[in-house]
């Protein structure tokens, strides 16, 4: 395991912080203005506020069974947000500014279940009658930060000279 450039870890440790900061001050001001008391806030024909409390995972999964949300995701955030620090030194400057994006989500959800074992979650966006799962800021980075990590990897992995 080699360790990161310094430049790498700043810009890790700024996008990561920005994201995790955003994420607990959105989710704070969320708790006061629509979790109690519990009320949905209409913004667009597509976006709402809805206060949801999440203990699984992703899309809800795994609700009931409480060591997932509890034991088993923290302690795979933590792994994941290393690896991630720890591979910086071969990551394109998209990958790395991606890898904040990740790892500050993936801090932020942590805290959240360390502060109230659950997730805030409060975004609810739906067409029609079909919602997708509410989720949150933390939630919105790890998808991004996922988007541009793929998109970087088929670019670099693109040979020379040739279009897709």
């Amino acid at each position: 395991m080699r360790w990161p450039a310094t430049s790498h870890i700043i810009w890790f440790i700024c996008v990561s912080s920005t994201v995790i900061i955003s994420d607990l001050l959105t989710k704070n001001w969320m708790l006061e203005l629509i979790f109690a008391p519990a009320r949905q806030i209409v913004l667009t024909p597509f976006l709402n506020l809805t206060p949801v409390w999440n203990s699984g995972i992703s899309f809800g999964l795994f609700q009931n069974n409480p060591m997932v949300g509890k034991l088993m995701i923290p302690i795979l955030a933590v792994l994941v947000v290393l690896w991630l620090f720890f591979s910086l030194h071969e990551l394109s400057r998209l990958q790395r500014f991606a890898s904040g994006l990740i790892a500050g989500g993936a801090i932020g959800n942590v805290i959240d279940r360390l502060r109230f074992e659950r997730v805030v979650d409060f975004l609810d966006l739906h067409l029609a009658e079909y919602h997708w799962p509410a989720f949150n800021l933390a939630d919105s980075a790890i998808f991004m930060g996922v988007v541009f990590w793929i998109y970087a990897a088929i670019v670099t992995a693109q040979p020379r000279g040739e279009e897709t």
